[in-house]
């Protein structure tokens, strides 16, 4: 049995949720999720917690149970606080802005690489922090990953996008590797 698909989901305050067959809807300050739960797996609304049971003792069934828990415990999460994640920009003559709710990134290329910002999320620039924010944690992780994606760090001198506080191991270059006398 799945020790995390048997806790229950806490609904804080200002968060509706709606509950019709396997859909669900979840809405609040930060916006609206839907989701369709798997047919292995029965949610119920009792008392403003949400509780999940599987209606099968298949193996699918079993498996899927916890994971679906922790899919509809984000969306909670997300709509009441939000997501967050920040990238930081490495090098000289980097730099990102934003135009149009698109943001425009010079990171070493002949040209700006321009990145079209999905409808449900939000992202700032303050000097070289890229901030990227919203309700759904797959949708901003996504994001972070494809704003990411565009020049990732260097392993000899560290230049790119990293996500903030993340270690590049930095590899050692020719004069380091040793003449072999």
């Amino acid at each position: 049995m799945s020790r995390i698909g048997k806790k229950p989901i806490l609904i804080p305050e200002g968060v509706e949720v709606q509950i019709s067959g396997q859909n669900i809807v979840i809405s609040g300050p930060k916006g609206e999720l839907k989701r369709k739960v798997l047919p292995e797996v029965k949610p119920e609304l009792k008392d403003g917690k949400i509780f999940l049971s599987i209606l099968q003792e298949t193996k699918k069934a079993k498996s899927f149970w916890g994971l679906e828990r922790s899919l509809l415990q984000n969306m909670v999460t997300g709509v009441s606080q939000g997501f967050e994640k920040q990238l930081e920009i490495r090098g000289i003559g980097y730099r990102a802005r934003v135009e149009e709710k698109n943001l425009i990134l010079e990171v070493g290329f002949s040209h700006p690489v321009e990145i079209k910002t999905p409808e449900d999320i939000q992202f700032s620039v303050k000097e070289n922090i890229i901030t990227v924010s919203g309700a759904d944690k797959e949708k901003v992780g996504q994001f972070a990953a494809k704003i990411r994606r565009v020049r990732p760090p260097d392993p000899y001198k560290g230049k790119g996008i990293r996500y903030l506080g993340e270690e590049i191991k930095l590899k050692p270059g020719k004069k380091a590797v040793g003449t072999g006398t």
